[in-house]
C-alpha cells in the first residue's frame, strides 16, 4: 500500500507521537495504565483491585460529607440504600459485563453491537459524552478535594486558605506532566497508596466507633432527633430513597475496574477468546472491592452524622469535604490528622490518574476508528494535553468546588452503570435467561430512576454532560469531514481468480471499469464497454469491471478483499465490499501498481446531479462523487503523479 513521503519528523514531534503506529491495533490502544498483557504475564486480582480501587476507594475522602449534606441525619439510613443498590444492582451487573467484555471494552462496546450506521455511532458518541464527563470531573473533583484536605490541614490553613484554586491548578498540571513524562509500575504505586488509605480509615474508623460506644448519648441524642425530625421507620425509609441518588458518587469505580481487566492475570490455559480465569478472577475483583467499600461506606457515614456537627458539613466549614479527615484531627491528634491528610491526598491524586488512564483507554478505542479523530488521537501524550487544558477548564468553571462538582460527577457514574444494565438486559434476552432478564430490568429500572431524579435536581450534570457530548460530536463530524479524502484501507487481499485477471493484463495494459451494478445480466456489461470504448475513445474489449457494495458507510477503517469471477463465460469482474467505494477503488488500484509495477488506468462514467449533493452522498453513504473523489484520494496517498495510477472520466 502506498504512502505519502513526509520529511522526517522533528525530536518534539517524535517525542509526542511516541508508539503512534502500534495504537489502535487488537481492539484500540490501551492506554499506559491498561496495556493488555498475556495471561501469564499479568497482575494478582487483588493488585489490580487497587488500581481501580484508587478511584472507587478514594470516594471516601468526600462521600460521608456529601451524604451528611444531601441526606443530614438520615445519611445512614440513606447510605444503607446506596450499598443495597451497590451489592443487589451495580455488583451483579457488572460482573455480567465483565463476562461480555473480557478485553476491557465495558458496556459502551457491548451496546456498541447493538446498532449500526451513523445511529450506532452518534449513539457511542453520546455515551462517550458521558463517560468523559465522569473521568474528567473525577480528575478535577479529586484534585479540588485533594486541595481542601491540604488548605483545611490546621497547621497550614492561615498560608493556604486562599490558594485553593491555584493548588487544585497545581495538581492537574502534575498529574499531566506525570502521563507526559510516561506512567509505568501504577500498580505498584497503587497498592502502595490503596494499602496506607485503607489502613488509616480503619483506625479512624475504630476509634470513631469507640467513641460512639462510650459516649451513649451520641446514639439515643441522634434517635431522638431522627424520630422527631421524620416520625417513624416507614418515613424514614421513604426520604431516604429520595435523598438516595445525591449519594451516587459512591458507585463510582465499577466502569474502571472493568477497563482494567486487561491487566488481570488469568489461567495458563486462557484463549483470547474466552480468558475464563480473567474473567472469574475479575469478578472477585469487583466483588472485593465492593464489599470492602459498602463496609466503609456504612461506617464512616454512621461516625461522621454521630460526632460532627451538622454546621460544621455546610460550605466553608471545616468538615466540608473532609469528613474523616477532620475526626482524624478532632480524636487522633493533629500528626495522626496530618499523615491521614497526606494519605488522602495522595490517592486523591492518584484517582485522577485512575481516570486519566480510563480517558486514555476509551477515547481512542472508538474515535479513530470511526475517523472521528486525528491520527495523533491514538497516542498518549496528544490527548493528555487535550484532557489536561479541559480539565483546567472545568476547574476553573466549577471554582474548585467539590460539592458543586457532584452533581456533574454522578450523572455520568449514574448514565455508564445505566447503560450498563441496560446492556446485560438485552444480553441475558439474546441468551434465552428470563429471570436474569427480569433481575436486570428491575436494576434498569432502579438506576434510570436515580439518573432522572438526579438530573432533575442537579441539572448541572447533564448540562456538562451535553457539553462534552456535543464538543465530541462537532470534532468528530470535522475530523471525519477533514479526513474524508483519507485512504483508510488497512489491507487489500486478492483471491486466486482475482490474481489471475491481475496477472493477465499486466502483460498489456491493465483497464479497469468501475460499474455499479445493476441487474449484471450480458446485456448491462456489453453497453457499458461500448460507452466506455466511446467516451474515451479507447479501441478493444480488454478491461476487467470492478464493483464496490458498500455495506456499513459510517465504518471508517477496514481491510479489502477483492474476488474474481466471471460473468456470462465473457466479462471478468473483480467484486469488493468496503464503506466507501472511492477508497475500495484508489486502495485496489495502488495495491494492483504495487504488486505488477506497472500503472493502472480505471473508466468512470461522470456522476448526475449536484456536485455538493453527491458529496453528502459520498459523506454519509459512502457513494455519490466517485470519480473525482476517487482521484483525490489517489492524489493524497500517492504525490508523485508518475507514479500515480490513471483516472479517466467520460
Amino acid at each position: 500500500m502506498a504512502t505519502t513521503e513526509h520529511p522526517p519528523p522533528s525530536r518534539l514531534r517524535s517525542w509526542m507521537l511516541e508508539g503512534l503506529s502500534d495504537m489502535g491495533k487488537g481492539g484500540g490502544h490501551q492506554g499506559p495504565h491498561a496495556r493488555p498483557e498475556p495471561a501469564h504475564q499479568g497482575q494478582r486480582w487483588w493488585r489490580v483491585m487497587c488500581l481501580t480501587g484508587v478511584d472507587y476507594f478514594s470516594t471516601l475522602g468526600y462521600q460521608p460529607g456529601i451524604a451528611a449534606l444531601a441526606a443530614g441525619l438520615l445519611s445512614p439510613v440513606a447510605t444503607i440504600v446506596l450499598v443495597i443498590v451497590t451489592l443487589a444492582g451495580a455488583l451483579p451487573v457488572y460482573r455480567r459485563v465483565a463476562e461480555e467484555s473480557p478485553h476491557g471494552e465495558g458496556s459502551i462496546a457491548m451496546l456498541e453491537r447493538l446498532l449500526s450506521f451513523w445511529q450506532g455511532k452518534l449513539f457511542v458518541l453520546t455515551l462517550l459524552g458521558f463517560a468523559a464527563t465522569d473521568f474528567l470531573i473525577t480528575i478535577t473533583l479529586s484534585a479540588a478535594d485533594a486541595s481542601t484536605h491540604l488548605v483545611e490541614n490546621p497547621h497550614l490553613n492561615s498560608a493556604l486558605h486562599d490558594k485553593q484554586m491555584l493548588i487544585t491548578l497545581f495538581l492537574v498540571a502534575l498529574l499531566g506532566a506525570v502521563f507526559l513524562k510516561g506512567f509505568l509500575e501504577a500498580i505498584g504505586v497503587a497498592v502502595v497508596l490503596v494499602g496506607i488509605y485503607l489502613a488509616l480509615n480503619v483506625v479512624v474508623v475504630i476509634v470513631g466507633l469507640w467513641h460512639v460506644a462510650t459516649a451513649g448519648h451520641v446514639v439515643t441524642d441522634w434517635a431522638t432527633a431522627l424520630t422527631a425530625e421524620h416520625g417513624n421507620i416507614f418515613a424514614m425509609i421513604g426520604v431516604a430513597l429520595l435523598v438516595f441518588p445525591k449519594l451516587a458518587l459512591g458507585l463510582s469505580g465499577f466502569e474502571t475496574g472493568v477497563a482494567v481487566m486487561p491487566n488481570v492475570r488469568g489461567d495458563g490455559d486462557d484463549t483470547e477468546e474466552r480468558p475464563t480465569g480473567r474473567i472469574r478472577d475479575t469478578k472477585k475483583l469487583l466483588t472485593t472491592a465492593a464489599l470492602i467499600m459498602s463496609c466503609f461506606l456504612i461506617a464512616t457515614s454512621f461516625i461522621t452524622t454521630l460526632l460532627i456537627p451538622e454546621k460544621e458539613f455546610e460550605p466553608g466549614g471545616p468538615a466540608n469535604g473532609r469528613a474523616l479527615a477532620f475526626l482524624a484531627h478532632d480524636y487522633l491528634g493533629g500528626a495522626f490528622g496530618t499523615v491521614y491528610d497526606v494519605s488522602t491526598i495522595a490517592i486523591l491524586w492518584f484517582a485522577g490518574a485512575s481516570a486519566m488512564a480510563g480517558l486514555l483507554n476509551l477515547m481512542p478505542r472508538y474515535l479513530p476508528r470511526y475517523g472521528m479523530a486525528p491520527h495523533w488521537a491514538r497516542a498518549v501524550r496528544p490527548m493528555v494535553i487535550v484532557f489536561t487544558l479541559i480539565a483546567f477548564l472545568v476547574t476553573w468553571i466549577f471554582d474548585a468546588d467539590v460539592d458543586a462538582q457532584g452533581g456533574a460527577y454522578a450523572t455520568g457514574v449514574l448514565v455508564l452503570i445505566s447503560s450498563a444494565a441496560i446492556a446485560v438486559t438485552i444480553a441475558a434476552r439474546k441468551a434465552g435467561q428470563r429471570n436474569w432478564t427480569i433481575g436486570f430490568a428491575v436494576i434498569s429500572a432502579v438506576f434510570l430512576y436515580t439518573t432522572v431524579v438526579n438530573v432533575i435536581e442537579r441539572p448541572d450534570g447533564v448540562k456538562i454532560g451535553a457539553c462534552f457530548i456535543a464538543g465530541i460530536i462537532l470534532v468528530s463530524l470535522l475530523s471525519r469531514l477533514a479526513r474524508a479524502f483519507e485512504l483508510r484501507v488497512t489491507s487489500v487481499t486478492l483471491d486466486p481468480m482475482a490474481e489471475r485477471f491481475v496477472r493477465d493484463m499486466a502483460s498489456r495494459k491493465i483497464r479497469f471499469i468501475a460499474n455499479e451494478p445493476q441487474q449484471r445480466d450480458k446485456a448491462e456489461y456489453r453497453e457499458k464497454i461500448e460507452q466506455i470504448r466511446a467516451d474515451n475513445d479507447v479501441p478493444g474489449e480488454d478491461f476487467v469491471f470492478v464493483e464496490v457494495t458498500v455495506l456499513d458507510p459510517s465504518e471508517f477503517e477496514a481491510s479489502l478483499t477483492v474476488r474474481g469471477e466471471v460473468l456470462h463465460d465473457r466479462y471478468r469482474v473483480l467484486t469488493l465490499e468496503s464503506s466507501s467505494i472511492p477508497n475500495a477503488l484508489a486502495a485496489l488500484l495502488l495495491h494492483v501498481r504495487d504488486s505488477t509495477r506497472c500503472t493502472p488506468h480505471i473508466y468512470f462514467e461522470w456522476t448526475e446531479g449536484n456536485p455538493f449533493a453527491n458529496f453528502l452522498r459520498f459523506f454519509l453513504f459512502g457513494q455519490g462523487e466517485v470519480a473525482p473523489v476517487t482521484r483525490e484520494v489517489l492524489r493524497e496517498a500517492e504525490p508523485d503523479r508518475d507514479r500515480r495510477p490513471r483516472v479517466h472520466t467520460g
